[in-house]
Order: C-alpha cells, then structure tokens, then sequence
C-alpha cells in the first residue's frame, strides 16, 4: 500500500520546498489511472496542473536564456529553448530527479511500466512546477526549475543530442564504424525493457536502457559521448 503522506514528504525534502497544503502537489503525482480507482474522497489528476506548469516553464526558460546568451539570434535562442524543455529533456531531468518513485498510479499503468515512460515522466515535472508556482509563486518557480533544469543546460543538450553527436565524432574520425545492437529484449508487449550497445568497429562502447528501442539508444550513445570523451 503506497504511503501517500510519506511519498510527498520525501519529494518535497528533494526539492527543497515544504508546502502548507500539499493537496496540488498530491495531484501533480497523481495519474487519472490512480484517481479513477480511488472510491472516495477523489482529487484532481495532474492534467491541469501540468497545463500550467508548461506556460511557467516557458517563461522562465525564455528568460533565462535571453540574460544569460546576450548575443544569440532569436532563431538560435529559440532552438536551445526547444531542446531544453522538449519530453527527453524533461524525462531525463525526472529521472536524474528519481521523480518515477513519487508518482501515483492505478495497478494497471503502473505494471505496464508506465512510471518510467517519457511522456509520464515530463508530464509529471511540469506538474509540479504548476504545484509549486500556486503555492510559492513565480520566483520559487523559477527556482525550482533553474536548480533541476537549467542548472546544467550542457548536459541536457548533450543528452538530447547523443546520437546525431556521436555520428558527427565517428564520421570525423577516418575508419570509424557506429552500430546498435539489441543486447537483451525483455517483458511483455505491453512493458518491453531494451538494453541497447553502442558498438564502434564491431567493440562494445557502452549500454543503454529503455522501454523502447529508441530510448536504449539514445541512452546508449549519451553514455558513449561521455566515455569517449573521457578517454580523449
């Protein structure tokens, strides 16, 4: 049975924030799946709270950007923008966050492993932005985001990028072969769990995980950039 009150005491210690009515933080967690089996006393899910949350990270994204790139085009502040707050970004800052242990979800979504997928995960943090913006206001909103978002833009990018980065470093390097290959493929349809290797020249570089083919790969070449990286 899942401890509702405790659930929102460890997230609100991780982000930092302690809120004097957590009902819309309680909601920003909540999947339509969870609230839907609940018999009595039901709440909102985080649908409208994310609605929200999106218009606020759209604001602050903006800003940031436009202070701290003085000298950018609007085509290529604009670009950035998208990369930063487009569903990987945001699911990979979720999950660095472990935001998939907080979120409340009915038996069946959570056993078809939909705590982990993207679209969940990005939802779910711009939820609570929309949670922390009505009980804090604009500026702790913006906090939250610059602290979990924007505090490391690069690595974002970097992620979001991997594979069309990767290529562009195996193709400058003369004799350089790039390959995927599916290591291990587990689950039911409903719940498939990729492991991906990023293979150069037939050699296993690294791995990635993901509950669909494109994930594991993305994973797999952000963990290779960084290897290599390393190596160089």
């Amino acid at each position: 049975m899942i401890n509702i009150e405790e659930n929102l005491e460890k997230l609100q210690n991780l982000i930092g924030l302690k809120f004097s009515d957590t009902a819309n933080l309680r909601s920003a967690l909540s999947h339509s799946s969870f609230v839907n089996e609940l018999k009595t006393n039901k709440w909102e899910d985080y649908e409208r709270l994310e609605f929200l949350g999106d218009a606020v990270l759209e604001i602050v994204s903006s800003d940031y950007l436009y202070r701290h790139h003085p000298d950018m085009p609007e085509g290529e502040l604009s670009k950035l923008r998208a990369s930063l707050v487009c569903e990987p970004s945001l699911a990979f800052t979720a999950k660095r966050m472990n935001l998939s242990e907080y979120i409340l979800l009915g038996k069946g979504e959570d056993a078809s492993g939909g705590r982990y997928r993207n679209s969940l995960l990005s939802d779910v943090f711009e939820a609570i932005i929309g949670a922390v913006y009505l009980e804090f206001g604009y500026m702790e909103a913006k906090n939250y985001i610059e602290k979990f978002l924007l505090n490391d833009i690069s690595e974002n990018q970097l992620f979001v990028d991997s594979k069309s980065r990767l290529q562009i470093i195996v193709q400058s390097k003369e004799g350089m072969n790039l390959e995927y290959k599916i290591i291990e493929e587990t689950g039911p349809d409903h719940d498939k769990h990729f492991v991906v290797g990023l293979f150069i020249n037939d050699e296993l570089v690294s791995q990635g995980e993901g509950h669909n083919k494109k994930e594991a790969e993305q994973m797999a070449a952000y963990n290779g950039i960084k290897k290599i990286s390393k190596e160089d």
